[in-house]
């Protein structure tokens, strides 16, 4: 009998998210600002007006921690009762632990032709995924920082950094508009940045990793010989109250430019940059006690010589390999640290989707940030095994492993140029976690 209740309510309440979201850029609050009502204050004991109010508090935190946090955030504006229900302090987590692996988002991000633009897709709520709705956020503090780049994602939070300056660096959930400016970290001259934000599980802490690169000297690097520089410094701070950068001085390293994109165990990870008569390798960065450490990495064969990128498959360090035959190869790693548990998993063909065929030799216009330098991104396996790809920042497509077939994915007010992100939709902020 409960569990029929359960499901009659969970079906009602998901139906909040059928409808449009006008409210998602959440206009209903002041930008940046989130109402703080304490479940149980003395001052709000207004006696329970809905049958939702009067169920027992486990069981209403039972039933929302299983809601997409789409439903949630409509949850929250229909009516003052449900408002304080939603904002219990110990739902974020609920939720977060139920859907961390079942219901990721995925986060467009344009930076083309002008505005910077977030988006996003719920890639959960269907399991016909032909054609999806593309939801814009209106980002909070776009006065401040109208050019930047998402730099990290973890646990339903954006680390996003100023893509002109590089001294600016947010973190923000979309969902709830709760954002926080950090503190301005030491500059150099002519610097190259490479960023990490994660959480790790044990200290419970989240830290945003700065990795600078610069010239030792006076003068200006070229464009193609800006991340030669010969100096190096790693910066690293812990979020809380009163957050604060420390240096942990130079990186044996020089690290591929794009932020980190695998976060497993607690540890980033980026591919190194290649060098003449040196072979690319897996470094690590362990968020607990803040040192690097080299990852085996897979025995794929010329691995030094490809073009390859890391993510996490199914909770375990995955990378993905671009052979010259065309074919995208996926490795996984089954066992943490442990190189001989690496094992090829799938093998794709190369794809074009539909429409994009007569537009391969197009001018590509996106702003840097978009394509990466790579062809085809890996971005998530699906629950029903197909693996989520993007295509030139233009596309998104699917595999089925098992029938050997593409999907394409018809986006609904998708932007022409994005890079898409795996971000788990939540209601999670740093608060709600640690104030270490």
């Amino acid at each position: 009998m409960i569990h029929l209740l359960f499901s009659f309510i969970i079906f009602n309440l998901m139906q909040l998210s059928a409808s449009p979201l006008p409210a998602m850029d959440l206009d209903l609050e002041k930008p940046g600002k989130k109402a703080r009502y304490q479940v149980g204050e003395e001052e709000e004991e207004t006696p329970p007006t809905t049958f939702m109010e009067r169920l027992p508090r486990d069981i209403i935190l039972d039933i929302l921690s299983k809601l997409p946090v789409t439903s949630l955030v409509q949850f929250r504006f229909v009516c003052r009762g449900w408002r304080m229900l939603a904002q219990d302090p110990l739902l974020p987590s609920m939720h977060l632990s139920r859907t961390a692996q079942d219901n990721p988002c995925l986060i467009l991000h344009c930076d083309y032709p002008i505005r910077n633009q977030l988006s996003f897709l719920d890639i959960s709520s269907s399991d016909n995924r032909e054609k999806e709705t593309v939801r814009k956020f209106s980002t909070p503090f776009w006065d401040s920082m109208p050019e930047f780049e998402v730099v990290g994602s973890c646990n339903g939070l954006l680390c996003l950094a100023d893509s002109l300056y590089k001294d600016a660096v947010y973190v923000y959930n979309p969902f709830t508009r709760d954002y926080k400016l950090l503190p301005k970290s030491m500059q150099y001259p002519d610097q190259e940045v490479v960023f990490g934000f994660g959480f790790h599980p044990m200290t419970e802490v989240y830290k945003v990793v700065k990795i600078v690169y610069y010239r030792n000297g006076y003068g200006r690097l070229s464009q193609l010989r800006r991340f030669t520089c010969s100096q190096s410094e790693v910066q690293v701070l812990t979020l809380g109250r009163s957050p604060t950068w420390r240096s942990l001085g130079k990186v044996a390293y020089q690290l591929d430019r794009w932020p980190s994109e695998a976060l497993v165990n607690g540890r980033l990870h980026w591919v190194t940059r290649p060098k003449r008569y040196v072979t690319r390798f897996i470094a690590s960065f362990d968020l607990a006690d803040e040192q690097f450490r080299e990852v085996p990495k897979p025995n794929c064969g010329g691995l030094s010589r490809s073009n390859y990128h890391l993510l996490v498959l199914k909770g375990c360090l995955s990378a993905a390999v671009y052979r010259s035959n065309g074919k995208l190869e996926i490795w996984v790693m089954k066992e943490y640290d442990v190189k001989e548990s690496w094992i090829k998993e799938f093998s794709i063909g190369a794809h074009v989707p539909k429409g994009l065929k007569q537009d391969l030799n197009g001018s590509y216009k996106i702003l840097g940030n978009a394509l990466k330098g790579r062809g085809v991104r890996v971005l998530w396996q699906l629950k029903n095994g197909e693996i989520l790809l993007e295509y030139k920042g233009r596309a998104l497509f699917s595999y089925d492993p098992e029938r050997r077939k593409f999907k394409d994915l018809t986006l609904n007010g998708s932007p022409n140029w994005f890079q898409a992100f795996v971000l788990v939709g939540s209601l999670n902020w740093i608060d709600t976690i640690t104030d270490k």
